[in-house]
C-alpha cells in the first residue's frame, strides 16, 4: 500500500497579512515618492543666470563681482539649494543687483576647462570672483539661505 500524504492534495487558502502591513507599505511608497519629488524639484527663480562654456566669457569688463555656481543636472543638493536659496526673493534681488550670476554645468564637456581651473570636484560649489577673476569666496557643498545672504552682503 502506498503511503499517501493526505495534506498534499488539499489547497490551503493564502493567509492574509495583517492590515498594518498594507498601511505600512502604502505609507512607505507615498513618503518615498514625496521625498524623490522634493529632492529633484527646483522651481524657476528670477536670478539672471548666464550659462557659459568657455573661460573667456567668465570674466567681464564691469566692476561687478561674479557669482559662479557649479552644478549638475543629477545633483540633488544643487536642486535643493536652487529651491531653498536661489528662489528666495531677497537673494534674487541682491544677486541681480550686485553680481553677474554664472551657472556652470559640470557635466557639460565644454566646461571642463573652467571646472579644472577652479578645481571643482564637488557639486554644488559656489565661487565669488572679482572682475579680474580672483577668487574672493569659495564654498563647497550646499549653503543654507542665511549663510548665503550673509556671504552676499559681506562683499
Amino acid at each position: 500500500m502506498k503511503n499517501k500524504n493526505i495534506n498534499s492534495d488539499v489547497k490551503r487558502p493564502k493567509k492574509k497579512s495583517h492590515p498594518f502591513w498594507s498601511f505600512f507599505w502604502l505609507t512607505f511608497l507615498v513618503v518615498s515618492l514625496g521625498y524623490a519629488w522634493y529632492s529633484f524639484y527646483a522651481p524657476s527663480n528670477e536670478i539672471k543666470w548666464v550659462n557659459i562654456s568657455n573661460q573667456e566669457l567668465l570674466f567681464n569688463n564691469s566692476n561687478k563681482y561674479s557669482i559662479v555656481f557649479f552644478t549638475g543636472e543629477w545633483c540633488s543638493p544643487c536642486r535643493i539649494m536652487k529651491r531653498e536659496v536661489c528662489a528666495d526673493q531677497k537673494v534674487e534681488e541682491i544677486v541681480n543687483s550686485k553680481f553677474r550670476a554664472i551657472m556652470i554645468d559640470v557635466g557639460n564637456p565644454e566646461t571642463n576647462e573652467i571646472v579644472n581651473q577652479y578645481k571643482t570636484n564637488v557639486t554644488p560649489t559656489t565661487i565669488i570672483l572679482d572682475s579680474k577673476g580672483k577668487v574672493i569666496e569659495r564654498i563647497v557643498g550646499k549653503i543654507e539661505k542665511n549663510k548665503f545672504l550673509e556671504m552676499l552682503l559681506s562683499i
